[in-house]
């Protein structure tokens, strides 16, 4: 079983829950860092959902609800966190255009 590590996704985050990983195509996939910066003057928050086979981002898939991120900052996650291909991880900042989100992982 081929074992590839690489950069999963990488992009701005919106600000209502938008899918930033939707997993691979057949297989699973482990995120084990996620990065997110803010490249703005502004403090701001972020949300989490980690819906395993779906988009339901809601209570029950929120893993970190209004987390803060200082002005011109990052925060780095080192999590264990498997998805399937029908899996998604949706994240939703304060502001549009205000934070990057970019996972590393693995896919199998």
């Amino acid at each position: 079983m081929a074992f590839t590590e690489k950069q999963l996704a990488q992009g701005e985050v919106a600000n209502s829950a938008t899918s930033v990983y939707g997993g691979p195509g057949s297989g699973t996939a482990v995120i084990k860092q996620i990065v997110i910066s803010n490249h703005e003057s502004a403090a701001g928050t972020f949300s989490l959902w980690h819906d395993d086979d779906g988009t339901t981002y809601n209570d029950t898939t929120n893993l970190v609800e209004d987390a803060p991120i200082g002005a011109n900052s990052m925060v780095v996650m080192d999590v264990f966190w498997p998805i399937n291909a029908a899996g998604n991880l949706a994240a939703k900042a304060d502001a549009v255009n205000k934070l990057t989100i970019t996972l590393y992982g693995a896919e199998v």
